[in-house]
């Protein structure tokens, strides 16, 4: 047994620890992606592969599925064969992880000669090879998105620091500085999550803190139920829409019916299109990470922790072979678009379940922008993900120009980029006011960036969603304004597709602008105050 003080204090504690880690990570990173954009997570687990403590503030899509890839990795080699110094590594998005550029690392915490626990941190790289630097939109399998890294066992000293793993996957990519830089943030990370745990049970005692990790887990459990046994029964269905494959074919449905009966809640997504020859398909971990997503942020608060108590709660079925669960090797680099169709399509599911708390529908899409370019046998690679408009609700607009929930990544500032890049510059970034539905609460909106490239052969690869189905609006409001991108070249406005590849010359002006919100109720139903509030905004600064 552990006291209600004992649990307190060390469930705040391993959050404490999962939270640092966070910080340790993209403080030392290396690449603008990670450092300033913070693409990035962190983990406590326990010794059976139970997410206990995650960084909340960091990338809700990374941590809500940690369990399902750890298991993987403990699958590939028992726990029991591990030693000191030993951690786990994949990213292989068929045994457990999300896509190639997501690179996850498991660390074992010991005490007394025994595993109790362990650090774990995830990381988006700016390049692991394949096809083309950063992004390969047009990769039809799994190989051309680059390096696989099957679930296996590695040791820091004889694999990482002194043996061959370091320089075999610097030999394979494009940027090896940033990316090696990375990982070894990583390293970092979980070094201290593992002194954290092993501080704790120092004072504690490993048994107290055993009990307390379970604790934490049952915890959510336990708040999640009571939440869904307050909901009406009934099965509710939700459908939204990925824009296109980028091959020509679309839209592809995206469809969630979520059953209620008492205190058990299930999501089934069968009816949704099946799988693509593109990179549109999101992996089983990614979709499970996106529908607890979803229903946590519906039915708890920020008091209630994001653990294993969430999926223990839920039941979840991803029929194979579709957007959401494809066949190996089919590729998935852009997995979030459909990913965020599948927490939107929950949450409109929810949303009749108990309308009064319904949010309308967010501009919710990655917008992942890379621009590369190989000069004197050096690439550099630059990748940013872009913002949007967040859905009104009940009571108050939707948020201006925001990541999306899945990403919660942070705004990468146009001085950082100028410092590290040379071969473009960003010469405009505002708010695009109006872009947000109307309604008695507006969507929020978008945003535009305006990059000159100052280099031929500077090649753009992009992917986004919202250029042709928009975020719809709820009890009367209306939907948010479409994304979009071209280049201006001379006269010529050159269209750029959402799922794209173009090679830039110097002088060329690229602009890229984000969709906003829908609102939440009728238009005419906004108060004086607020209109003359969205005309402020609309006046050009003085």
């Amino acid at each position: 047994m552990i006291s209600p003080a004992d649990q307190a204090v060390i469930g705040q504690a391993l959050m404490s620890a999962a939270r640092e880690m966070g910080a340790k990570l993209y403080r030392s990173a290396f690449s603008p992606i990670v450092r300033d954009g913070k693409d990035a997570s962190t983990g406590i687990m326990d010794a059976t592969g139970r997410a206990v403590a995650q960084s909340d503030e960091l990338i809700p899509v990374l941590v809500g599925s940690l369990s399902i890839t750890l298991r993987a990795c403990m699958a590939s080699v028992p726990p029991e064969r591990l030693r000191q110094g030993d951690f786990y590594i994949t990213n292989h998005p068929y045994r457990g992880a999300h896509h190639l550029s997501d690179i996850l690392i498991f660390m074992p915490v010991f005490v007394d000669g025994r595993i109790i626990a362990y650090a774990a941190s995830v990381a988006h790289h700016l390049d692991v090879g394949g096809g083309a630097p950063g992004l390969n939109a047009s990769s039809t399998d799994l190989y051309g998105e680059g390096l696989i890294l099957p679930p296996m066992r590695c040791n820091y000293e004889t694999d990482w620091r002194e043996g061959n793993l370091r320089p075999w996957i610097g030999a394979n990519i494009r940027v090896p500085e940033q990316t090696l830089g990375d990982i070894d943030s990583q390293f970092a990370a979980c070094f201290t999550g593992a002194a954290r745990v092993q501080e704790l049970c120092a004072r504690y005692g490993a048994a107290t803190v055993e009990a307390a990790m379970a604790g934490q887990i049952a915890y959510v459990e336990r708040c999640l139920r009571a939440a869904i046994g307050a909901m009406p029964d009934g099965e509710y269905v939700g459908e939204d829409y990925v824009d296109d494959d980028g091959l020509g074919s679309g839209p592809l449905l995206v469809r969630a019916r979520v059953t209620i009966a008492g205190d058990a809640l299930s999501v089934d997504f069968s009816g949704t299109a099946p799988q693509v020859r593109s990179h549109m398909n999101a992996p089983y971990a990614s979709v499970v990470s996106g529908t607890l997503a979803a229903l946590k942020s519906f039915l708890t608060g920020d008091d209630v922790p994001f653990n294993e108590g969430a999926s223990q709660a839920v039941t979840i079925t991803v029929p194979e072979g579709t957007l959401l669960n494809p066949r190996f090797p089919a590729p998935v680099r852009a997995r979030m678009e459909a990913t965020y169709r599948a927490y939107d399509a929950v949450l409109k599911a929810l949303g009749k379940a108990i309308p009064e708390r319904a949010v309308a529908t967010g501009f919710d899409s990655t917008t992942s922008f890379c621009l590369s370019h190989l000069r004197d046998g050096r690439y550099r690679v630059f990748i940013e993900l872009r913002d949007g408009g967040f859905g009104g609700f009940a009571e108050g607009d939707g948020c201006d120009a925001v990541a999306g929930p899945l990403s919660n990544c942070t705004n990468v500032p146009v001085e950082a980029v100028d410092a590290d890049y040379d071969f473009f510059r960003i010469e405009a970034y505002r708010l695009l006011p109006g872009s947000g539905g109307a309604g008695r609460h507006r969507g929020g909106n978008g945003s535009l960036r305006r990059y000159r490239i100052l280099a031929d052969g500077v090649r753009l690869s992009i992917y986004c969603d919202r250029f042709r189905v928009a975020a719809e609006g709820f009890s009367g409001g209306e939907p948010g304004a479409l994304a979009g991108c071209h280049i201006l070249r001379g006269n010529a406005v050159i269209a750029v597709r959402s799922k794209d590849d173009q090679v830039l010359r110097a002088g060329d002006v690229l602009e890229m602008w984000t969709g906003g919100g829908g609102g939440h109720g009728r238009p005419s139903e906004r108060s004086a105050a607020a209109r003359a509030a969205d005309a402020a905004l609309a006046q050009p600064s003085a």
